[in-house]
C-alpha cells in the first residue's frame, strides 16, 4: 500500500558526492519520519539518518558532518546529500518511511535499495 522508490546511487571516487532521493506513494494520510539505512555485504542494516515531519533530524556518528538529510513534505520525498564519501560508505542504501494510511492503519515501509559504491 506504500511504495518507496529510491534513486541517485552509483559509482563515485573517494571524496566525491552523491545525492539520493526517495519518493513515497500510495494511500498515505501522513508520514511521521523518513530516513535511510545502509547494508554492506556480510553486515546488518545500519541506521544512517532520519528526519521527522517537523524537520528534526538525527544521523549516525559515522556520517555526521558529511551527510545531510532533507525532506519535501509536499512531495513525500526525502533526500540524502552525501559528501566526502569514503570507501567504507559503500553499501546498498535503503529508504524508510513510517506514518498513517488513509485507513488510519500505521505503516513502516522500506524501499528496494540503491547501490552506492565508493572507489579508493
Amino acid at each position: 500500500q506504500v511504495q518507496l522508490v529510491e534513486s541517485g546511487g552509483g559509482l563515485v571516487q573517494a571524496g566525491g558526492s552523491l545525492r539520493l532521493s526517495c519518493a513515497a506513494s500510495g494511500s498515505i494520510s501522513s508520514i511521521n519520519a523518513m530516513g535511510w539505512g545502509r547494508q554492506s555485504p556480510g553486515n546488518q542494516r545500519m541506521f544512517v539518518a532520519r528526519i521527522f515531519s517537523d524537520g528534526t533530524t538525527s544521523s549516525a556518528a559515522s556520517v555526521k558532518g558529511r551527510f545531510t538529510i532533507s525532506r519535501d513534505n509536499a512531495k513525500n520525498t526525502v533526500y540524502l546529500q552525501m559528501n566526502s564519501l569514503k570507501p567504507e560508505d559503500t553499501a546498498v542504501y535503503y529508504c524508510n518511511a513510517n506514518g498513517r494510511l488513509v485507513s488510519m492503519q500505521a505503516f513502516d515501509s522500506w524501499g528496494q535499495g540503491t547501490q552506492v559504491t565508493v572507489s579508493s
